[in-house]
């Protein structure tokens, strides 16, 4: 899979965006990845990181990886949602894209 990274930074705010990554996939389905550092970690988010990964096929989320406010790092396959333990950055974008190949490959996770 071919990724086009875009990275932009802003001082003025509480988090800075320090990834997004927006492309199709080889059957047209649409791949987001967003993360911002936080200039300071907080309780749900001890980590420093905000993040929101997506694979969408036809229109639909089918494989997700977020910590919205106050829910912690969680994971969506289809409509199951699941706690995530998140160990580092490359290890989350690890864990994404594995996910993503067991789901074209129709593996159950």
């Amino acid at each position: 899979m071919t990724y086009w990274l875009i990275l932009a930074y802003n001082t003025s705010v509480k988090a800075d965006l320090v990834k997004h990554i927006k492309v199709e996939d080889e059957a047209g389905n649409l791949v987001e990845i967003k993360i911002w550092q936080l200039q300071a970690p907080s309780p749900d988010k001890p980590h420093g990181y905000k993040y929101s990964m997506a694979y969408i096929v036809n229109g639909m989320r089918v494989i997700g990886y977020d910590n919205s406010e106050g829910k912690g790092d969680h994971r969506h396959y289809g409509e199951n949602e699941t706690a995530y333990v998140f160990r580092s950055i490359d290890k989350l974008l690890d864990d994404f894209d594995n996910d993503i190949e067991r789901f074209k490959r129709g593996d159950k996770l």
